[in-house]
């Protein structure tokens, strides 16, 4: 099953995490996640109404970076095994191994987010919102479908085997469900997106044509002068972790401080001129797949990862089908490295020859190459790598050789491509729905950070 797919399936319950990349095409349409404090048009943020000395003085002994691992909110427990087993469901999306310190880390932010999730299904709750329990079951049907072929009681045994259990996902289920359908009742219906609003996105959006635009996810780390050496470096520590494996949308939830940290990340698609200047000069230069950073911008650190990128209103070459003919040979077991790499030099040598898809079951007979073909690959389908080397083939070429002394080493061959059509923009009535659903979100934002102003929160 797909570990990350677990970890990420309370997003499919909430609307507001959806992203139509059609939807998205739009440069402006996106919130950026950069924009830390959510206020009203117009309002200051409340950070730039306090008076604080700068000669201050700590008086008493509280370390501020620790806290401890419980929780009391409005009365109402979080319980150490409660963040326990939703750690168990974050560390299961990820294959690299999670130090002591990075774990401790992680308890905290997952605390923040059970804070959170308490607050929502409260105010629900307050609100006369009911989130009836088959509702919760059902959904909880769905991600088993999804993963275990519709048997529940396989789910139930694999998040008891990691340490977590049925009633933290069914918890967080229904905490999704219920903040839906408060936004549904108290947010959704009092936004307004005028026809003026949407003729204006449609002339930028024909204005841009053309241009190049960046799908981009974001982990962001606030800053300031005191704590800015020790952010940096637990910046440093999620790039290892992603570097060996880790789950960047799963890191994204848990360690972004920015509002897209609920979708994982992703700022959507946007052009270079909407990043902070100091993104924008490495997110030109990225090629898909890439992380990069820490990145220090105004107000903390960031670390970005292409996701992909295209041009506005233009067919995207990543959306191409191609037919495909791999050529591949094995090694055998106690191949050292220097005759693995005899022998694909040889195998290069051998594969330059080829002219079309013709001649290579004959070029694969006389090497003892295994040839698979496929007619129905997408670009975007295939590793970063590939993508681009693929895009600039011709019919008939071949890639260098690629791999490992592990999985020995091949060769694609381009036999076909099916181009996409040229894209003809979304239409009036989705850019409303999308320019809806952004503003609706910036407003959640809002009732939550209102939710835990006004929280009385006793920490164990």
């Amino acid at each position: 099953m797909s570990l990350h797919a677990l970890n990420t399936i309370a997003i499919r319950t909430r609307r507001l995490a959806k992203k139509t990349l059609l939807l998205s095409l739009i440069a402006g349409l996106s919130m950026p996640a950069f924009a830390q404090t959510v206020s009203e048009e117009g309002a200051p943020p409340p950070e730039a109404q306090l008076d604080v000395p700068e000669g201050l003085t700590m008086f008493g002994k509280q370390d501020p970076n620790v806290r401890r691992a419980t929780a009391i909110v409005n009365s109402e427990i979080i319980t150490g095994t409660d963040i326990d087993q939703r750690v168990a469901l974050i560390l299961a999306a990820n294959d690299a191994p999670v130090s002591d310190e990075e774990r401790e880390r992680l308890r905290l932010q997952v605390l923040r987010n059970l804070i959170d999730e308490t607050l929502q299904i409260q105010e629900a709750a307050a609100n006369d919102i009911k989130v009836d329990e088959g509702q919760v079951e059902r959904t909880y049907a769905q991600v088993a479908a999804q993963n275990f072929g519709r048997d529940t009681s396989a789910l139930d045994k694999y998040l008891e085997s990691i340490g977590s259990s049925s009633r933290s996902l069914k918890r967080q289920i229904r905490g999704e469900l219920a903040w839906q359908r408060l936004l549904g009742r108290n947010v959704t219906p009092f936004i307004n997106v005028s026809e003026e609003e949407v003729k204006e996105v449609i002339e930028r959006l024909q204005a841009a044509k053309g241009t190049e635009e960046f799908r981009i996810g974001e982990i962001y780390l606030s800053a300031n002068s005191q704590n800015r050496a020790e952010v940096a470096q637990n910046a440093q520590r999620i790039v290892e972790q992603l570097q060996q494996g880790g789950s960047f949308v799963a890191y994204a939830r848990q360690f972004s401080e920015a509002s897209t940290a609920a979708v994982g990340g992703d700022l959507g698609w946007l052009q270079l001129a909407q990043l902070p200047p100091a993104l924008g000069v490495v997110a030109r230069d990225m090629q898909v797949g890439q992380l990069a950073g820490p990145i220090e911008i105004p107000g903390g650190f960031s670390l970005i990862y292409l996701i992909d990128k295209r041009q506005i209103l233009t067919a995207n070459p990543r959306d191409a089908l191609l037919g495909l003919k791999q050529l591949s040979i094995a090694f055998p077991a106690g191949t050292t490295e220097a005759d693995a790499t005899r022998r694909a030099s040889e195998f290069a040598s051998a594969t330059r020859a080829i002219k079309g898809c013709g001649s290579a079951d004959e070029i694969a007979a006389r090497l003892g190459a295994t040839v698979t073909n496929n007619d129905q690959v997408a670009v975007r389908d295939l590793p970063a790598p590939l993508q681009d080397t693929l895009i600039a083939l011709s019919i008939g070429e071949a890639t260098q050789p690629f791999g490992s002394v592990k999985d020995g080493v091949r060769v694609l061959v381009l036999c076909g491509r099916d181009d996409p059509q040229a894209a003809g923009g979304p239409s009036a009535e989705q850019l409303m729905a999308n320019m809806e659903e952004e503003k609706v979100s910036r407003r959640a934002q809002i009732y939550l950070r209102d939710l835990r102003r006004d929280a009385v929160i006793e920490y164990n």
